[in-house]
């Protein structure tokens, strides 16, 4: 079908050419008219299709369905679902961009998110319309084609309730389907946004209870006209589930827990019987949730109709309080296919039994078809915190293949059944032990993508070192002093230990192979905490690091192509796709989650940003501003003899964001170590109904006393001055 512009050239030659002069004198009007109406179609048609117009983003973004995501996975022109296909390859198929010509990669253009907390999305792209999440659940509509922001959306969430998540106010980016972007509030809220304009279309609240601190930090899936998205919330003793919505209406059209409820109430289902026996009621699990949440990877396979999803860990961590007399505790740790219609359970396989060391495998999933031992095989690759590679069938779940990808000291392999050989002293109940991999994981929610041209999986691994003691007895909600975070909710049954750990922190960027379940190169980094990454047929791999570079590789051989400096640390992955044949790459940078909270790896910060390279590109860099760490903190008075008590506190109440005094550089959230004299001299101006709470800051009134600031005071200053260099 022709265009309006080239009707209107039609019209025009056939009325010049053919028209003899007594036809021109006849049908002058007619054709004038004629003539006429094809200009004014085509100047209409322009105004309202015009790139980046209301019409444009309408007409682009309701064409987005599944049969939408899956035809783009053919030439990935687009990027329109988090992990760019429903299989969550992160394979992009352009080359435009390629190992010859990468050291040409200039900034085209970066975006400000008007942020100062981690910003873990992935952009979606569709036709040049771009739409990515900030911390705190903040939804930007973005033209590529020029860096200037379409429309925002805040949902509202209440910044003083920042502390009812574990790992920062961060967000990991949006669904589209049919003119709707879909975005998982921090609070609970499932919300739908007209893709056009940002209005609220509909809003869902997806908390079973509000007693638990439940959230979502999760990108939503959609397939199939439904919306599926997961909470968090496991370390508050949460119980886990995910929750499909009706796509149009929000109505809600199926549900799936993941670990049982109350053994004296029905079950839900067969597969809740059924994993209720593998729990102690002894431990009355129930009580603290039993956790589970499915705070992160969905995938969905089309041809199969399953949904899969990976689960959380235990509620508390500790199973010796959450289950006493041992088991296997379903569905803790596992990846689940659920049928995409229904929500019901068709099988798991759990990587984790008996999960002891907050052993998630909520880590994002690739589906891939692999030849292995020369069948072809439809398998799961998944890389979860406990340290092992899997390779499982996806038809079924049964296990295929692990290799440890890092040091791991819980077990030493698996058995031809796909249960872990565990080491008896890694579940030990009341001696302190160096956990490798610690909570942290050896791999976290950073996404991996896996390029079928080299066979690799490039994976973000880690290590961050815990040393943990098991607490001999739960109690929900309530301070204990050295329990992490405990002041503020957390019920993981373990306590932190000032001994410091024996083992070193790394990360490292690991190209693996699934088929010989072995390692075939590796980047080193300065830190922990590196972002996800992306794959392309150019035989690039590009990742975002926690020393605020973005960086090129060889996808085959590991050598670094290209860098540019980012102002402060990824965690985010990025994105590529093309505007108007040009390809374009993009990542969303912002400093933070877990780790990011407390600790960094860059001399600059800067707030959350866009950047968006192409070939060419020669826009200038936004300003990067020296991170100032401030002093070491002196001249607050205090009694050494509060030092001991005010330790126990501090790790209980402000550990968790503030990091260690003094030894921690602070990450989003300032260390007090290098506070001012007037703030810590002043504390209780600040812990009780104080100036941060819009940032995030918990009200500790009614948590901690008068008495307790006086202790975290000579905690504070107490380690600042043991740590000061001696004159």
């Amino acid at each position: 079908m022709k265009r309006p512009a080239d009707r209107a050239r039609a019209a025009h030659r056939f009325f010049i050419t053919h028209s003899s002069a007594q036809m021109f004198r006849k049908d002058l009007k007619v054709g004038a008219a004629v003539l006429a109406a094809a200009l004014l179609a085509h100047g209409a048609a322009f105004a309202q299709g015009a790139k980046g117009s209301a019409d444009h983003i309408r007409s682009v973004t309701g064409a987005i369905d599944s049969a939408a995501i899956v035809a783009n996975a053919k030439t990935t022109n687009d990027w329109p679902s988090y992990g760019l296909d429903y299989a969550e390859t992160r394979f992009s198929k352009l080359n435009q961009i390629n190992t010859d010509n990468v050291k040409q990669l200039g900034l085209k253009w970066s975006y400000s998110l008007q942020s100062e907390r981690g910003v873990e999305a992935t952009p979606v792209v569709v036709d040049g319309i771009m739409y990515v999440t900030a911390s705190w659940s903040v939804v930007h509509a973005i033209d590529t084609r020029t860096g200037k922001k379409l429309w925002t959306f805040d949902p509202g969430v209440k910044r003083e309730n920042g502390y009812r998540g574990c790992c920062d106010v961060v967000n990991r980016g949006v669904a589209l389907y049919k003119g709707k972007v879909f975005v998982g509030a921090y609070d609970g809220r499932l919300i739908a946004l007209d893709a056009a304009t940002g209005a609220k279309v509909w809003e869902k609240d997806t908390l079973v209870d509000h007693e638990h601190s439940y959230t979502i930090t999760g990108a939503p899936r959609v397939f199939n006209g439904k919306v599926v998205i997961g909470n968090g919330g496991a370390e508050y003793g949460a119980r886990g589930y995910v929750t499909a919505y009706d796509a149009e209406t929000g109505n809600q059209a199926w549900r799936w827990f993941t670990v049982p409820g109350d053994p004296s109430k029905p079950f839900e289902d067969e597969a809740m019987e059924k994993a209720a026996k593998t729990w102690d009621p002894a431990g009355k699990w129930w009580v603290n949730g039993g956790g589970g949440t499915t705070w992160d990877t969905i995938t969905f396979d089309p041809e199969l109709n399953m949904v899969y999803i990976g689960t959380g860990n235990g509620s508390p961590w500790n199973r010796h309080l959450r289950s006493p007399a041992g088991g296997d505790n379903l569905y803790l740790a596992s990846l689940v296919a659920l049928n995409a219609d229904t929500g019901k359970y068709i099988w798991h396989y759990q990587e984790t039994p008996g999960d002891n060391w907050d052993y998630t495998s909520t880590q994002p999933m690739i589906l891939a078809d692999l030849t292995i031992e020369g069948q072809p095989r439809k398998v799961i690759l998944h890389a979860p915190k406990n340290g092992f590679f899997f390779v499982v069938d996806r038809t079924n779940g049964k296990f295929i293949s692990a290799k440890n990808f890092v040091d791991v000291t819980w077990a030493t392999g698996y058995d031809a059944d796909g249960r872990p050989i565990e080491n008896p002293e890694a579940r030990s109940a009341d001696k302190p032990f160096d956990a490798i991999p610690g909570p942290y994981g050896a791999h976290n929610w950073h996404p991996m993508s896996f390029n079928p041209q080299t066979g690799l999986v490039y994976l973000p691994a880690q290590g961050v070192p815990v040393n943990l003691t098991g607490e001999k007895a739960l109690n929900q909600n309530k301070m204990e002093p050295f329990k992490f975070g405990s002041t503020t909710g957390w019920n993981v049954g373990f306590s932190l230990n000032a001994t410091p750990p024996k083992n070193l922190p790394f990360g490292r960027l690991v190209a693996w192979d699934p088929v010989q379940q072995k390692e075939a190169w590796r980047a080193e980094y300065v830190s922990p905490w590196n972002g996800g990454t992306l794959t392309t047929a150019g035989n690039l791999v590009f990742q975002g690091t926690a020393d605020g570079r973005f960086v090129a590789y060889n996808a085959k051989t590991g050598e670094k192509l290209w860098e540019s400096p980012l102002g402060t640390g990824a965690v985010a992955a990025p994105a590529t796709y093309t505007v108007d044949g040009v390809q374009y790459v993009s990542i969303a940078v912002g400093w933070g989650g877990v780790f990011g909270i407390s600790a960094r790896a860059t001399e600059t910060e800067a707030p959350g940003t866009v950047y968006t390279f192409a070939v060419g590109g020669n826009a200038p860099m936004p300003a990067f501003t020296k991170y100032q760490m401030g002093n070491l903190l002196t001249g607050v008075e205090y009694d050494p003899k509060d030092v001991p008590e005010g330790t126990a506190i501090y790790v209980a109440a402000c550990a968790t964001c503030h990091g260690v005094p003094g030894v921690d550089r602070g990450g989003n959230v300032k260390n007090l170590g290098y506070s001012t004299t007037d703030k810590i001299a002043n504390l209780k101006q600040i812990v009780f109904k104080g100036p941060f709470r819009e940032k995030g800051m918990p009200d500790f009134t009614g948590k901690l006393t008068d008495a307790d600031v006086v202790k975290i005071q000579a905690f504070i200053q107490g380690t600042a001055d043991a740590i000061r260099p001696k004159k």
